[in-house]
């Protein structure tokens, strides 16, 4: 029998993780009840769904056959890349910079090669970014490079 392994190895990651959480909040934090939520149950009710999304994702897979492709390297490194710039960078570059930054690396994974919707792109995201997480959360991210 052959099995789609990506998919069947993503998606027992993801039960496992699931499993791990869930396990992990109800024997270490209190759960209460619906009715009086302990610190807990969020997490272990997410863990749980994490759980059941891992089997709905590996079960199938199991059966589906799948013709072994290639690994996408320059896309997988190109995304790999913008998370590590990302993090790198926040506390130093600041939020705007970093992101179109990080944007605009993660799009070379992209099959359109044009630099037009990359920009919008970029703009977009960064625009979105500074009015949720500085604006709306308030967080104490910087927004531009200390430059001092």
């Amino acid at each position: 029998m052959r099995q789609d392994l990506p998919d069947l190895a993503c998606g027992v990651v993801l039960a496992a993780i699931g499993l791990f959480v869930a396990s992990y909040a109800a024997t270490h934090y209190e759960l209460g009840s619906l009715r009086r939520m302990g610190p807990g149950l969020f997490p272990a009710v997410l863990g749980g769904v994490l759980l059941g999304l891992g089997l709905l994702i590996a079960i199938p897979a199991w059966g589906r056959g799948r013709q072994a492709g290639s690994v996408a390297w320059k896309d997988a490194i190109a995304v790999l890349a913008a998370i590590l710039v990302f993090a790198a960078g926040l506390e130093r570059g600041g939020l705007v910079p970093v992101t179109v930054a990080t944007v605009l690396i993660a799009s070379i994974a992209a099959p359109d090669r044009k630099v037009g919707w990359r920009l919008v792109l970029a703009f977009a995201v960064t625009l979105l970014s500074v009015l949720v997480f500085h604006f709306g959360l308030k967080m104490t991210i910087p927004l531009w490079p200390n430059l001092s």
